[in-house]
């Protein structure tokens, strides 16, 4: 779904209620020189204990699927989701006509039936979620539409999945985890880092006691997006606005994701506090002038987004992880990608390996060196269908794996608690760099079942 301009929801959209109260928060915080989150939303007040066992709904044999947002990223994931059995498109949902009708000729093309088509503007995404034979409901439009698609979803009965991140705000947070756990329905944040292969043999090695205690994780987005950001285009009729007006960590969840599940975050430990704080925001600014016309108006924009945001983040287990938002200074991709424990470590960006007693001393190895022992059998299973999806071919198998929980009625591999956790980074570094980098604690939206639930497994094709 695209937009021209991105700009906050009224208030009364928003969950109006707990955003004053996050904000009666916040202005008491600053003025005691500190701030505790933990149980800042009324919303989580409310809902009283987080169900025990992690959620699973009935099977179904069939998910018939409605998309919304078929820009790059949504046009993407129809392409794989119409190569996965079991899957059927019937509706879909764009503001531009062009890309609905796109989407109904590639349905078409695949053997399907056409789906119903929405394009009545931005808010139409209402009436495909009302639409009877839908079973998930799945969001690729800009940030501040997610939330407001996968609750219409949720509220209409249906299961509902988003591109990253699930939430902008502390409130959204909430709102999804409310939703979620009031309705029964899943709704999983698609982050597709997770799914990487390096990332899934990590996890395998995790798993299997390869770098023994893990104690320390380092990730990040560093990615040169000026190019992206001043598009007339796709990304660059909304991403850019909120550098205008946001300072931390805005993208945090490419990086974050598999660190965390490394680290059994919200299964056995949780993110406890962060600490946050922004180089000057020269970047964009830069660019701006060096590449565009005089007469451009974007050239009087003004940019607070600082151009390399740096936050740690402490686990209630005493866990470290250095994390790193990068996306307006010229560099070269990365996502750091680094698991630490006290016999090893996995470091990317290049990939390699060093574990004590099985690598040479003092030395790394190259990852690639370990996949024919420890692939993760999903990749085994499924690589080469992946081969040629997006980035890499980590979009096909996350795709894949929301399919396979959906048929086979298990839990998903990310849950509600996971896309709000991963997400509530974004607020919280925003509030700890506009406090001098003071600490921010991690709302606990599993309310204590964090202790309980199950780590995540190695799951099989």
């Amino acid at each position: 779904m695209s937009h021209e301009h991105e700009s906050d929801r009224p208030a009364s959209e928003q969950n109006r209620r707990d955003f004053l109260k996050l904000g009666a928060v916040a202005g008491l915080g600053a003025a005691l020189g500190g701030m505790s989150l933990s149980g800042c939303a009324g919303a989580g007040r409310r809902l009283g204990p987080a169900p025990l066992k992690p959620f699973a709904a009935p099977p179904i044999e069939r998910v018939r699927v409605g998309y919304v947002g078929v820009g790059g990223m949504g046009s993407a994931h129809v392409r794989n989701l119409l190569r996965i059995e079991g899957v059927e498109i019937t509706a879909v949902c764009d503001i531009v006509q062009e890309k609905v009708t796109r989407i109904q000729r590639w349905v078409q093309e695949a053997g399907q039936p056409k789906p119903a088509g929405y394009s009545r503007g931005e808010y139409d995404f209402k009436r495909l979620c009302e639409q009877g034979d839908l079973d998930l409901v799945y969001t690729a439009t800009p940030w501040r539409w997610h939330v407001p698609v996968c609750v219409a979803a949720m509220e209409a009965g249906k299961h509902s999945a988003t591109e990253v991140p699930a939430a902008v705000t502390i409130a959204e947070c909430w709102q999804l985890v409310e939703t979620a756990e009031r309705t029964n329905k899943h709704c999983v944040m698609m982050e597709n880092c997770c799914y990487g292969r390096a990332e899934m043999m990590v996890l395998n090695m995790v798993r299997k006691g390869l770098f023994g205690e893990i104690l320390h994780g380092e990730a990040g987005y560093l990615h040169d997006l000026r190019g992206v950001k001043f598009s007339k285009q796709g990304e660059g009729l909304w991403r850019r606005d909120h550098s205008t007006k946001r300072d931390g960590n805005l993208y945090p969840t490419h990086g974050l994701g598999p660190v965390a599940q490394c680290m059994n975050i919200n299964r056995g430990d949780r993110f406890d506090y962060l600490v946050s704080m922004s180089s000057p925001a020269r970047g964009l600014q830069l660019y701006q002038q060096e590449h565009l016309p005089p007469d451009d108006p974007r050239r009087s924009e003004k940019y607070v987004l600082g151009d390399v945001n740096v936050s740690m983040i402490k686990t209630v287990n005493g866990r470290t992880i250095y994390l790193v938002h990068d996306t307006n200074l010229p560099r070269p991709y990365s996502r750091i990608n680094m698991v630490q424990g006290t016999q090893g470590l996995f470091s990317g960006y290049p990939d390699r390996i060093h574990i004590e007693g099985r690598s040479p001393a003092h030395q790394w190895e190259k990852a690639e060196d370990y996949y024919a022992e420890f692939e993760h059998p999903l990749w085994t299973k499924e690589g080469e269908k992946a081969r040629g999806a997006g980035h890499g071919g980590m979009d096909y198998i996350e795709d894949y794996r929301l399919i396979q929980c959906l048929r086979e009625g298990t839990p998903t591999d990310m849950d509600v608690y996971d896309a709000a956790a991963w997400s509530v980074v974004s607020e919280l570094t925003e509030r700890s760099v506009a406090n001098r980098s003071r600490p921010m604690d991690f709302p606990d939206f599993t309310r204590g079942r964090w202790q309980a639930k199950p780590p995540l497994g190695i799951v099989g094709a």
